[in-house]
């Protein structure tokens, strides 16, 4: 894994809706993840994550791209 890398995340609600998330040795802006959409069938989220590092042990940096996307 390269130094600069990042990936964005797009979770989409399935039909049974309420669906969390748990992002371990992730570091989020404020010390927590976002709150997830939980609507069923619609609820979109975009997360993106961005290593400054890289390596054998990143640390990832979290960022909400966008949320409750409909």
């Amino acid at each position: 894994l390269q130094a600069g890398s990042s990936l964005t995340l797009i979770l989409t609600q399935d039909g049974t809706g309420s669906r969390s998330g748990t992002f371990t040795n992730v570091k989020w802006s404020g010390g927590s993840g976002p709150t997830l959409t939980t609507t069923a069938n619609t609820g979109i989220d975009i997360l993106t994550f961005y290593t400054f590092n890289g390596g054998a042990s990143p640390v990832w940096y979290g960022f909400s791209a966008g949320l409750a996307f409909a």
